[in-house]
């Protein structure tokens, strides 16, 4: 296992210094000074393209452009959660980016964000190390972003954002990946981690949401997107989901292996 070990923290190492926007040395931090072509890493193919197709999707409300958004709102390198000064809008992605892989061109410096899909992405990555080592049964589990390789299920709570010592249901994950977000964690001022790039404020109308696909970097890109857009919106990927809203009524997809618990919750299938 030791081998493992040390195969997955190279791995880890080798992504963050790609995508980090909080690491000084990262290839991200130096987009964001520089204009010109950049050769991007062989594994930044499935994550651009799948960026690419959900900033279309959404009419630009997903948007790796978003970088200087969050930064200026306060979510940086520091984590000082302290608007530094007025927001700016991104541009649209044709107007800074040209996207032909393996060469990404920067017509103008830019911060970029890859936090919508980033992390499950690299749990995604992290599961091919360790297949790679031999390794057939196992759990990646990053803090609400997980792989599970098993044919018993795993049941997952679903955890209440408003009491955080208490879940609101449970899923039943067979052998595939789901992740979760809310903006409990992460919240000042009228912030949290995920911010409207063309209203430059937080969502507030959804406060959890849950998906469950094959592969980690769909299941945890479309926890974003559906802060943003309905659920039938995304209809060209196959996931399921658990949304919660403000008025803490629930909606779940028909498909959705698990139970949203009853009391005082509105289920919407």
């Amino acid at each position: 296992m030791q081998a493992v070990n040390i195969a997955v923290r190279k791995r880890i190492d080798e992504f963050d210094k790609a995508y980090s926007r909080f690491r000084a040395d990262s290839l991200v931090t130096r987009m964001s000074k520089e204009t010109g072509i950049f050769e991007l890493p062989p594994d930044a193919k499935e994550m651009m393209d799948l960026y690419y197709d959900l900033y279309k999707k959404t009419g630009g409300l997903v948007t790796p452009l978003i970088g200087n958004v969050l930064v200026d709102a306060g979510y940086d390198a520091e984590y000082s959660l302290k608007q530094k000064k007025d927001l700016v809008a991104p541009e649209k992605w044709e107007d800074v980016l040209d996207y032909q892989f393996p060469n990404l061109t920067m017509k103008k410096a830019a911060l970029l964000d890859f936090g919508a899909a980033g992390k499950g992405y690299l749990v995604d990555i992290v599961s091919r190390v360790i297949e790679d080592h031999g390794v057939t049964a196992y759990c990646v589990d990053a803090g609400g972003d997980m792989v599970h390789r098993n044919s018993a299920k795993l049941r997952v709570g679903l955890e209440d954002p408003e009491d955080t010592g208490k879940v609101i249901g449970v899923c039943e994950l067979g052998d595939e990946s789901m992740c979760g977000s809310a903006g409990n964690r992460r919240v000042w001022k009228n912030f949290t981690h995920i911010i409207d790039p063309h209203t430059l404020v937080s969502p507030k109308e959804v406060s959890a949401v849950w998906v469950v696909a094959k592969k980690a970097i769909v299941a945890d890109a479309l926890t974003t997107c559906l802060f943003f857009v309905r659920p039938e919106v995304m209809a060209g990927y196959d996931f399921e989901y658990v949304i919660m809203h403000r008025n803490r009524s629930v909606e779940r997809s028909q498909g959705f292996e698990g139970e949203v618990f009853g009391g005082d919750w509105k289920i919407a299938n």
